[in-house]
């Protein structure tokens, strides 16, 4: 079961995808990654990218720069994710449209075989319509407000550190640490 965290946690692991489609059950993961954060700081990161089994279309590779050649030698989305659950462990989860995200991990869990992810939540686009007054609380919207750099929108890595000082702009600006 998925819950949402109602506080400002320092300890978390950010979570991003990137996929060949919006549909979990058709579409699929060709690079994910994560950020650990330990006392609001960068601890751990990982990133892999996953060939998929079919090939990425132009408009994928235009958005993301993830080519079919990127991933010809990659390793397959089953040999991914152990790792990958090993590496987020028990931590909260914090992601831009984590419901996006972690749906499409989910499907690929069970698909595989593996256990589900049972981690609660906090989810930046969730905190930026609460707290920030803007027409779209979309990453690079809520990256522009927030003064933060947008380089590398649309890799799964370099997303993660964009929602990661989101969070810890929003953190500071709207949590009463005293508290």
């Amino acid at each position: 079961m998925l819950t949402t965290v109602d506080n400002f946690p320092s300890d978390y692991t950010v979570v991003d995808i990137e996929t060949t489609g919006l549909s979990p059950s058709r579409d699929e993961i060709i690079e994910i990654s994560a950020l650990k954060v330990r006392s609001g700081q960068i601890y751990d990161e990982f990133s892999k990218l996953i060939k998929p089994k079919t090939k990425i279309n132009s408009f994928i590779t235009h958005l993301t720069g993830i080519t079919n050649e990127m991933v010809i030698s990659a390793p397959a989305i089953n040999e991914i994710l152990p790792e990958f659950i090993n590496f987020v462990s028990n931590d909260i989860i914090l992601g831009h449209n984590v419901k996006f995200d972690l749906n499409f991990i989910r499907t690929n869990l069970e698909n595989c075989g593996f256990a589900s992810l049972l981690n609660q939540s906090m989810d930046t686009m969730i905190l930026g319509r609460k707290y920030c007054k803007l027409k779209s609380h979309s990453l690079k919207n809520l990256a522009i407000h927030y003064n933060v750099s947008i380089a590398g929108h649309h890799r799964a890595l370099n997303d993660c550190h964009i929602t990661h000082n989101i969070y810890q702009n929003i953190k500071k600006q709207f949590y009463n640490t005293e508290s």
